[in-house]
C-alpha cells in the first residue's frame, strides 16, 4: 500500500501506482552490464540479477534486504510491472523521487531517460516505450554513485569503508519513491505558490507538458475547510503560465490573522488545480518571512528560532526513511522537544518530510548535500541540482530559509582562492533569483560571503565561554570580525553584523564519556542524565541570555552512526525527559495567550 501522503504533496494527482517494493537486483563492479545488455530480456541476462531488493532502501541499509556495506559504484534494478487501462491520448509518466546519484532508465530494453543529481526528482513520459501486446513491462534503473570524486555532492556519506569521524555509510541508488501515473496529453509538470500577504494574494506559477490547440484554461480554487478563499480562472496560450490569485480574506485585519501560517498556528489552505482535462490537489500556507534589524521575522514580526539539527538518517534505513509515518514521527518528536524549526543537515529531505513540517508547524533550513572538492565540473553539478532542490521546494511554508554551502565545504580555500569565494556568492544571488522571497546565506558557520543572516557554528563546552563570544552587542562585533570559534574567520570581509541577524546555527554537541572500545565522535562529554541536563541548560541558557542573537540550532536531534551527540538515541529514544527539554528551550519564550501565539505576533525572544 502507498503512504497516505503523495510523494510529491504539492502536486498530487488520485490513482497512482506504487512501484515500492521487491525489485530485482544487481551489483555491476565490472560495468559490464550496459555492454551486456541487462536492460533487454535473455536468459543470460536474467541470470546477472542474483538479488533482490526492496525499493526505496538503499542496498546498504537493513530494510533494502540485501545489507552489504562494502562499496560498489554500479547497480542495477528491475522489476515488470501492468500499466493497466490507458485511455486514448493518455500519457503514461514514471516517476523516481531521488535516486543516488546517476540513473539510467529503461522500458522494454528502450533507453527511457538518464538522470544526474541523487537528491533530486525527475519523470519520464514512457507511453511510446509500452508493449500492449504483452502481460507485462518491464522497467530497469543502471544506477552509479562515483566512490572517489569529490567533486559530486556527498553530503554525511563517507568515501571509506567503515564510517569514521562525522560520516555516515554510503546512500546509493532509488532512496525515494517510485511511481507511476497516467495523465491527459495536456497536463501540469510544475506547480508553484508564493503569498503576498500585504497584497492580499498568491502567486499561482506552473508550466504544462504542452500547448493545447485553442490553449488551456487554468482554475485554482483556494478553500479553508469548507470555506472557498478564492476561485480564478485563466487561460494560457502556451506551457508556462503565472498569474495573481486575489484573496480577499486577507485584506481585513482579524481575517487576516486567522489565515497566517506558523508553528504555533500552522494553517494550509486546500488548493485545488484543473487545467484542462487534467485536475490536481495542492496545499499552501499564507506566510512571509524576511530579515530586519538583527531579527528573522515571520509574518512581518520579530521570531526567534529554536532550531534543532536533523541528520535525517536512520539505523535501518539510512538516508531513506523508513515509512511514511517515520517521517511524520520525526516532526512530532522535534515538536515534544521544545524546538520551533529544523536544519536537515547536508540533505535534500524527502517531501513528504517537509509535508509534515508544513502541517504540524516547524520551519525549515533548506540545504543540500555538499561536494568536497572545488571545480568547474563540481560548480556545473552542483549549481543544477541547487536549482532544481530551490524549484521544488519552494512552495512549502515551513522553508525559511536557503543554506547552499556549509563549513566551506566544496569550497575549501574560500578565505584565499577568488574564484571559491565568487562560486558561493554566486549561489546566493542565484538563489535569490529563483526564489527572492527568503532569505540566504552563501556558506553557513564560517567564511560567510553574502547573506542576509550570519549562521555561526560554535561548539564552546561551557556557558561561560558562550556568554564571552555573544553576550553583548560588542562581545558580538568582536566575535564576528577577528573570533574563530571553528578555527576559521567568521565573515569573509569583517565588518561586524551591523542590522543582519545572528544566528548560532551549530552549537552544544554534548555526548556521553564513550566506553573504551567505543566507535565514537563529540564535541563535548557529559557523565550522566543529570549532568546532561545541567550542561544543556547551562548552554541554551547562555544563548536565550544574548540580546544580539537571533536564534540557534542544537546539535543535534538523534544520535547518528558513530556520533552519539543526540537528545534522542538511534532509535528515536529520548536520553531525557521531553519535558525537561522543553522547559530548558523555552524559558525565554513570550508569555502570550495560546490563541494568540502565531495568529496575532509570533513567539519572539
Amino acid at each position: 500500500m502507498p503512504d497516505e501522503v503523495h510523494p510529491r504533496p504539492q502536486l498530487a494527482r488520485p490513482g497512482r501506482q506504487d512501484l515500492g517494493g521487491v525489485w530485482d537486483f544487481a551489483f555491476d563492479d565490472a560495468d559490464a552490464g550496459r555492454a551486456r545488455q541487462w536492460f533487454t530480456r535473455g536468459r543470460a541476462r536474467d541470470a546477472a540479477f542474483d538479488r533482490t531488493i526492496t525499493v526505496p532502501y538503499p542496498p546498504e541499509s537493513r530494510l533494502s534486504g540485501v545489507h552489504v556495506t562494502e562499496p560498489h559504484e554500479i547497480v542495477w534494478y528491475r522489476r515488470d510491472f501492468t500499466a493497466g487501462r490507458v485511455e486514448e491520448g493518455h500519457r503514461v509518466v514514471l516517476h523516481f523521487g531521488a535516486v543516488d546519484h546517476e540513473a539510467a532508465v529503461w522500458v522494454n530494453g528502450l533507453l527511457a531517460g538518464v538522470h544526474e543529481g541523487g537528491q533530486t526528482p525527475f519523470a519520464l513520459d514512457i507511453t511510446d516505450l509500452l508493449d500492449e501486446r504483452a502481460p507485462s513491462q518491464r522497467l530497469v534503473v543502471r544506477a552509479k554513485d562515483p566512490i572517489g570524486d569529490g567533486t559530486r555532492s556527498r553530503g554525511k556519506q563517507d568515501w571509506q569503508r567503515e564510517p569514521h569521524a562525522i560520516w555516515y555509510h554510503r546512500t546509493t541508488g532509488i532512496w525515494q519513491p517510485v511511481w507511476l501515473e497516467v495523465v491527459p496529453p495536456v497536463h501540469l509538470t510544475r506547480l508553484h505558490w508564493t503569498p503576498h500577504i500585504a497584497a492580499a494574494s498568491v502567486t499561482c506559477e506552473g508550466e504544462l507538458s504542452a500547448t493545447a490547440a485553442g490553449g488551456t484554461t487554468v482554475r485554482v480554487r483556494l478553500r479553508l475547510g469548507d470555506e472557498t478563499l478564492a476561485d480564478q480562472s485563466v487561460w494560457v496560450d502556451g506551457t508556462a503560465f503565472r498569474f495573481e490569485v486575489a484573496v480577499a480574506a486577507l485584506r481585513h485585519g482579524e481575517d487576516r490573522h486567522r489565515l497566517l501560517w506558523s508553528p504555533e498556528q500552522p494553517v494550509l489552505v486546500d488548493a485545488s488545480v484543473d487545467a484542462g482535462d487534467d485536475a490536481v490537489r495542492s496545499y499552501l500556507g499564507f506566510r512571509e518571512v524576511g530579515v530586519a534589524d538583527g531579527r528573522f521575522l515571520l509574518n512581518h514580526v520579530p521570531y526567534f528560532l529554536r532550531m534543532v539539527l536533523e541528520q535525517g538518517y536512520w539505523p535501518e534505513s539510512h538516508l531513506a526513511a523508513p515509512d511514511g509515518d517515520a517521517l511524520r514521527r520525526e516532526v512530532e518528536l522535534i515538536k515534544e522537544l521544545g524546538f520551533n524549526g529544523v536544519r536537515v543537515h547536508q540533505k535534500a529531505e524527502d517531501p513528504r518530510f517537509l509535508h509534515w513540517c508544513d502541517r504540524l508547524g516547524l520551519v525549515v533550513w533548506g540545504e543540500s548535500a555538499a561536494a568536497y572538492e572545488y571545480s568547474p565540473a563540481a560548480v556545473s553539478r552542483y549549481t543544477a541540482e541547487w536549482q532544481e532542490i530551490v524549484r521544488r521546494d519552494r512552495s512549502h511554508p515551513c522553508v525559511v530559509a536557503w543554506v547552499p554551502l556549509n563549513e566551506s565545504w566544496g569550497v575549501p580555500d574560500i578565505a584565499s582562492v577568488p574564484a571559491q569565494a565568487h562560486f558561493a556568492s554566486a549561489l546566493y544571488h542565484l538563489t535569490k533569483a529563483v526564489d527572492p522571497s527568503r532569505p540566504v546565506i552563501s556558506n553557513d558557520g564560517w567564511e560567510i560571503a553574502d547573506a542576509d543572516f550570519h549562521g555561526v557554528h560554535d561548539y564552546a563546552p561551557s556557558g561561560a565561554s558562550l556568554r564571552a563570544r555573544y553576550g553583548d552587542a560588542e562581545s558580538l562585533r568582536r566575535t564576528m570580525d577577528a573570533g574563530r570559534p571553528g578555527g576559521r574567520r567568521l565573515l569573509l570581509q569583517p565588518g561586524g553584523p551591523g542590522a543582519v541577524p545572528v544566528l548560532l546555527s551549530e552549537f552544544g554537541g554534548l555526548s556521553p564519556v564513550p566506553d573504551a572500545d567505543e566507535k565514537w565522535f563529540g564535541y563535548s562529554t557529559v557523565r550522566d542524565d543529570e549532568d546532561f541536563a545541567e550542561r544543556l541548560d547551562e548552554l541554551v541558557s547562555a544563548v536565550l541570555a544574548s540580546p544580539e542573537l537571533a536564534g540557534f540550532c542544537y546539535t543535534q536531534l538523534t544520535d547518528t552512526e558513530q556520533e552519539r551527540n543526540g537528545l534522542l538515541t538511534a532509535g528515536r529514544e529520548p536520553k531525557l525527559d521531553p519535558e525537561r527539554v522543553r522547559a530548558i528551550l523555552r524559558r525565554r519564550a513570550v508569555a502570550v495567550a495560546p490563541e494568540e501565539v502565531g495568529a496575532h505576533r509570533p513567539e519572539g525572544h
